[in-house]
C-alpha cells in the first residue's frame, strides 16, 4: 500500500521560501568574494576546463542510488580559483523540493556554489537524504580538479528540512554509519555550516503536520539518530543559526537547542534571532528584526571567518 505523504502547508514550500528570500536580499551573497577575498587565483587545476568560468553546469550526477541518478547543479565564477565551495541543500518537509528551489548565482562571489537534489519520503525513508549530503561532498572533493574547488573550504547552507540535513552533515562523523556508497577515501566533513530555520531535536514537539512528516521519514527508532544536537562535538565546523521567532511550523526553540548544544561541547556557534521573523523569515505581526540586509552582512561575516583565503 502507497505510504500517504502528509501536505506541506502553502508557507513551507520550498518555492515560497525562494522567492522570499530573493526578496530578503540573498543576492547579497554574490559579493561574498569580494568581501571574503576569496578570489585568490592560484592557477586552474589538472583536470579544469576554463570554458566553464561563468557559466552553470546543469545536471550533474554525483551519485547513484538504486538505480536513481542523484544530481547537482554546479556554478563557476567568472575568474579566481581554486574556490571555495557553498553547497545548498534544499528545504521541502523532507518529501518535496528541488535543487532549483535555493539556487545562488554565484557571478563574481568567487564561490563554487553547489545545489543538490537528495531522494525524498516517502520514496525513501531517513538516513537515505544524510547518505546522499554525505555523497555530494565526497564526490566535489573527488573531482576537485575538475571542478576547480578548494577541497579544504566546503561550506553547507540549509533552510527548513535542508537546514536539518546540512546541521548533520557537519557534525556526524562516519561512525554514524552515513558515508555510504562510493568514494569512500574522501571526507565529507565541512568547514562551516549556516542552518535556517531548521529542525535540531526530533524528539520535541512540533505542528501537527510537521510531526506527521517526522514520524513518516524517520519513525520513533531514528529520533535522536536523526536529530543534530546528539553529534554536538567540541571540533565542530562553526555554526550560525537563523531563526524567527514566530516560525509556525518549526519552533523557534529548535535553533536555542542547537546553539546550546554546540556551546555545551565546546563548539563555535552563532545564533541569530530574527524578531518577528516567520518561517521564511518574512515578517509575521510586525517589522521584521533585523533587516534582512543585516542578516545577510552576517552571513557574509560569518564566511568570511569560518573559510578565509586558504
Amino acid at each position: 500500500m502507497a505510504v500517504e505523504r502528509p501536505a506541506l502547508p502553502p508557507d513551507a514550500r520550498p518555492g515560497v521560501f525562494k522567492r522570499r528570500m530573493l526578496r530578503l536580499g540573498l543576492g547579497l551573497l554574490l559579493s561574498v568574494g569580494v568581501i571574503l577575498a576569496l578570489v585568490l587565483f592560484g592557477g586552474y587545476m589538472d583536470g579544469f576546463d576554463p570554458q566553464k568560468l561563468d557559466t552553470t553546469e546543469t545536471d550533474v550526477t554525483y551519485c547513484t542510488r538504486n538505480g536513481l541518478d542523484l544530481q547537482m547543479d554546479i556554478s563557476y565564477p567568472a575568474f579566481g580559483g581554486p574556490w571555495p565551495v557553498l553547497l545548498i541543500v534544499h528545504g521541502g518537509g523532507w518529501s518535496e523540493g528541488d535543487k532549483a528551489d535555493l539556487f545562488i548565482s554565484p557571478t563574481g562571489a568567487g564561490l563554487l556554489v553547489v545545489s543538490i537534489n537528495y531522494r525524498l519520503y516517502p520514496a525513501a525513508r531517513f538516513p537515505a537524504m544524510i547518505e546522499d549530503v554525505k555523497c555530494a561532498l565526497r564526490f566535489l572533493r573527488a573531482h576537485a580538479g575538475r571542478y576547480n574547488l578548494d577541497p579544504q573550504r566546503i561550506a553547507l547552507v540549509g533552510y527548513s528540512a535542508g537546514a536539518h540535513l546540512a546541521a548533520l552533515a557537519g557534525l556526524a562523523d562516519p561512525s554514524a554509519g552515513w558515508d555510504s556508497g562510493p568514494y569512500p577515501f574522501q571526507s565529507s566533513r565541512v568547514q562551516a555550516v549556516v542552518v535556517i530555520a531548521g529542525p535540531a531535536n526530533l524528539g520535541q514537539s512540533f505542528p501537527e503536520t510537521v510531526a506527521d512528516l517526522i514520524e513518516g521519514v524517520f519513525g520513533p527508532q531514528q529520533l535522536v539518530s536523526g536529530s543534530p544536537v546528539t553529534y554536538a562535538r567540541p571540533d565542530a565546523p562553526p555554526f550560525l543559526i537563523i531563526h524567527g521567532d514566530a516560525d509556525p511550523l518549526v519552533p523557534v526553540e529548535q535553533a536555542y537547542l542547537l546553539h546550546e548544544a554546540l556551546q555545551k561541547a565546546g563548539a563555535r556557534a552563532e545564533l541569530l534571532i530574527v524578531k518577528n521573523g516567520g518561517h521564511g523569515l518574512e515578517a509575521v505581526g510586525g517589522e521584521a528584526s533585523p533587516a534582512p540586509s543585516v542578516i545577510f552582512q552576517q552571513v557574509l561575516e560569518f564566511l568570511a571567518r569560518s573559510l578565509g583565503p586558504s
